[in-house]
């Protein structure tokens, strides 16, 4: 292909990239693969259910050539989507990431406890901005305008079902991508004891 890079919709084929991306980004947007073993993990919790699950929000970034090289993805709806990742996820990857017995003692015994409990999603000071999103992409596509992108072709989608509000999660301590959200209007949503995380949300409004 000689196609220019771009976002465009998720194909089945991009999976591997899908999980190789998220990885590659986990640790605060650096490569995470030295603290996770098993490098399906991480992308188990926060890329490949997405894909699975509500495919017509999966959005990929394409390097020209057909590769994938970033992604959107995310759901309309998380109170459903909380209750599909246990009934139709969760069976098809419990056994390879069982739950930990007691308390998280390592990253990965702490991003299986999260595996097991899509219910931390849901947030009663969310409720009116009902979807959310994840956004990745690999370091050399960052800060060339493609994550703007991706966040104007996934609020589209959603302003065409009828979504008025998004959500997200970023660790606080990752100032850059608090600073990419803040020029996107992305604002903070208020919720006790965040732990290491701050919300933000927006409307779906196509302004971008």
């Amino acid at each position: 292909m000689n196609l220019l890079p771009g976002p465009r919709a998720y194909r089945p084929e991009d999976s591997a990239a899908l999980a190789d991306i998220c990885i590659r980004t986990a640790d605060g947007g650096g490569d995470a693969r030295d603290i996770y073993p098993d490098h399906d993990l991480v992308p188990s919790v926060f890329a490949t259910p997405y894909a699975y699950l509500e495919p017509d929000l999966a959005f990929v970034l394409d390097d020209g050539t057909g590769r994938a090289v970033g992604y959107i993805l995310g759901t309309a709806d998380t109170v459903r989507f909380a209750e599909e990742f246990r009934t139709r996820w969760l069976p098809l990857v419990a056994g390879r990431h069982p739950r930990p017995e007691g308390p998280p003692r390592t990253p990965a015994e702490a991003m299986a406890a999260l595996l097991h409990t899509p219910e931390r999603m849901v947030l009663p000071q969310l409720a009116g901005h009902p979807a959310h999103l994840h956004i990745d992409l690999l370091p050399d596509w960052q800060r060339k305008g493609y994550g703007r992108a991706l966040v104007r072709t996934f609020l589209a989608a959603l302003h065409a079902k009828g979504v008025g509000g998004v959500h997200l999660s970023m660790l606080t301590s990752n100032t850059p991508a608090r600073a990419f959200y803040d020029r996107l209007g992305f604002t903070g949503i208020d919720v006790p004891d965040p732990g290491p995380v701050t919300y933000l949300g927006r409307t779906t409004e196509p302004d971008l």
